[in-house]
């Protein structure tokens, strides 16, 4: 039996909340399983995993699902609440990141261990780096006038683009930190697999989110 078009969307909206849900609950499972695996205090190691969990699973993953019409946790909240709750979480995701960087680099200085040659390091040094740079340009969306021959729906545009770039950089580098000796030695089996497949599908839902709303937009424009 065909499905009429309204049970087509009906189905697609719940699939896209649930989704949402979990990626809420990843968002926030995630760094909780890292702060047990790392008994954050036990070692001056200990504070990077978990800061760098919190930075790009937790806060980075809340700040972008704050703007979901499906599972923001602000959704009866104006626009103009949503952006500035974005930027304060965006902002202590770099906080926790550069936090998380400075840990491990002081680390290695300490242990005498030679800094970014690893594909997690370098993964995870250009992420933060990226991170910076995407919180420097939302100042432009805040201050539009500072770019005057762009359009205001452009540069939301370009934002969320790169947003997403940078996104999916931090999924990288969790996803790459657990091929780690620490990480693997901690973590075996089935276990393993279900913790890479946490970055996994926050990436795909906020991936969804942004293409949905780049769609939307480009429809409302005709």
């Amino acid at each position: 039996m065909a499905l009429t078009a309204e049970t087509e969307s009906r189905l697609y909206r719940s699939l896209r909340a649930a989704a949402g849900a979990s990626a809420h609950l990843v968002a926030l499972g995630f760094p909780s399983a890292v702060a047990v695996l790392a008994r954050p205090g036990s070692s001056l190691f200990s504070w990077h995993p978990l800061l760098m969990a919190l930075a790009f699973s937790f806060l980075m993953t809340e700040a972008l699902l704050i703007f979901s019409p499906e599972t923001s946790l602000l959704r009866s909240f104006s626009r103009k609440v949503k952006v500035r709750v974005h930027w304060a979480l965006q902002l202590l995701a770099l906080l926790c990141a550069l936090l998380g960087l400075g840990v491990i680099t002081y680390n290695k200085h300490l242990n005498g261990k030679a800094h970014f040659v690893t594909w997690h390091g370098l993964t995870g040094l250009l992420t933060v780096l990226y991170a910076g740079g995407q919180c420097a340009g939302g100042v432009f969306l805040l201050y539009p006038k500072l770019m005057k021959n762009w359009t205001l729906a452009k540069l939301k545009l370009y934002h969320a683009t790169s947003g997403l770039v940078g996104y999916l950089l931090g999924c990288a580098s969790l996803m790459l930190g657990m091929c780690s000796l620490w990480f693997t030695a901690l973590v075996t089996s089935i276990s393993w697999y279900l913790a890479m497949l946490c970055p996994l599908l926050t990436s795909l839902v906020i991936m969804n989110q942004v293409s949905n709303a780049y769609l939307y937009r480009k429809r409302s424009q005709h």
